[in-house]
């Protein structure tokens, strides 16, 4: 599981911890794609409204998965031989 977490942080997937309303998975996926956190959440809905269906699920696993923006910094940062 920390391979998948170094690999989304590595590629900037991070829940957001200073935009969240639930988890922060929209706010990371729409800092990743370039969007506003409230287009992300608005696409999120609209898409539960059009093609309902695997969002209630993917947004638990993504919020499970995805690595904390506080966990990446305090990694990323920490002093060596500090882990």
């Amino acid at each position: 599981m920390e391979k998948i977490r170094t690999a989304l942080a590595r590629q900037g997937l991070v829940r957001s911890t200073d935009r969240a309303i639930i988890g922060g998975v929209c706010a990371g996926v729409g800092r990743r794609l370039g969007l506003s956190p409230w287009v992300t959440r608005l696409l999120f809905l609209v898409t539960l409204v059009v093609v309902p269906g695997s969002q209630v699920l993917v947004y638990p696993l993504l919020w499970f998965v995805m690595p904390s923006e506080d966990s990446t910094v305090t990694a990323t940062h920490a002093p060596y031989g500090a882990r």
